[in-house]
């Protein structure tokens, strides 16, 4: 199978956090069943609407919970930790599940600077279609990640006066204390068989970490959809042969919602807009709506040009629509595999979107 999940572990409208990681937990294994290949939980924090704020925790009790599905993070971010204490929670996980565990790693907890700078001066790109795939016009994240709210979270996620090392440096140590190439010993850790992933939005320097340390990569096609072609081939160009991989890995990630038809599955799908909008205005995710809140929603001009990459980058449809789609994101960004995240209000809805979609990949 080179289909995967991401999972944000989400709390519905009405629902708990307990419930959502219930949730998730039962997916998990149904994931399994059906064969995907990993399953990856997210970091977010101060997220109403989000559960997974500790993934190192989420996984453990997820390969607990399964035998053979490879279970990890989409991603860490590494701003918010030591390398040490990364390396450590992933080791102890793998010492109880050796050669199950996938350490994904983001710097999106450094790139608030970088992001409240906002975009290099020029024309804001036009969207675009590329061998059937829409690459739309970048979101500018500067007003976002210059807003209050995150702005004082960043601060609660650090210790006072704590400094944040070069990410590429950070990447290093994670390695060497991995390999036994550093100086101190990682206990757990040391001789884990963990294995690293580097997650990036852009060219940028994720990118370019990943391929000259000759690790694999994942692209966000699902949050950063207008920036997956250039982050996939920064990659690709920067990639040097490793002890790791001998040729450059990528899987790419993708919003899907699968119904028996496409009007059911749009049914499903209702309430992602508000959602995605509740993040873009810094309130952090909500509770997933039901379909009719959604619906209650009023709507200005603004609101749709704030979600409109994320909605029109979605794939939504009955199985053989979704599985055509992803695999025009797959021919064009040459993924190797796709990582899969999906969102309805009831969880039933979500586990059937999986197993509809597993099924037209396998007939595919």
């Amino acid at each position: 199978m080179t289909l995967s999940i991401l999972d944000l572990a989400p709390i519905v409208s009405g629902g708990t956090a307990a419930d959502a990681l219930r949730n998730t937990l039962d997916l998990a294994q149904r994931a399994e069943r059906l064969g995907y290949r990993r399953y990856w939980v997210a970091e977010h924090h101060f997220a109403p609407g989000v559960a997974s704020a500790a993934p190192a925790v989420l996984i453990a009790l997820i390969a607990a919970a399964t035998t053979t599905i490879r279970v990890g993070s989409g991603a860490v971010q590494l701003g918010h930790q030591t390398p040490l204490s990364v390396v450590e929670q992933f080791g102890l996980i793998d010492a109880l599940h050796p050669g199950r565990i996938d350490l994904g790693i983001g710097r999106s907890g450094q790139r608030r600077a970088e992001l409240a700078a906002g975009p290099p001066p020029g024309d804001r790109p036009a969207a675009r279609t590329v061998d059937g795939l829409l690459i739309p016009s970048p979101f500018d994240f500067s007003k976002l990640a210059a807003h209050p709210h995150l702005v004082h979270y960043a601060t609660l996620l650090q210790q006072p006066g704590a400094r944040t090392p070069d990410f590429a440096d950070q990447i290093d140590d994670v390695l060497a204390f991995l390999d036994g190439g550093h100086e101190a010993h990682a206990v757990p850790g040391e001789g884990a068989d963990v294995q690293v992933w580097i997650l990036g939005s852009s060219g940028g320097q994720s990118a370019r970490v990943a391929g000259e340390r000759g690790l694999p990569f994942a692209a966000n096609y699902h949050v950063s959809p207008a920036g997956v072609l250039e982050a996939v081939g920064a990659y690709r160009e920067a990639f040097k042969p490793s002890d790791t991989l001998e040729e450059p890995y990528v899987i790419v990630s993708a919003d899907a919602v699968v119904a028996a038809d496409e009007a059911a599955a749009r049914e499903l799908a209702e309430g992602y807009g508000l959602w995605v909008r509740s993040i873009r205005t810094g309130a952090g995710a909500m509770p997933y709506p039901t379909p009719d809140e959604a619906r209650a929603h009023v709507w200005t001009d603004a609101d749709r040009e704030l979600v409109k990459d994320r909605i029109d980058t979605r794939f939504v449809g009955s199985p053989e629509q979704v599985a055509e789609g992803l695999r025009v994101l797959r021919r064009v960004s040459g993924a190797d595999e796709l990582l899969v995240t999906t969102i309805t209000h009831r969880h039933d809805d979500r586990v059937r979107s999986y197993e509809l979609l597993a099924e037209a990949w396998d007939r595919s």
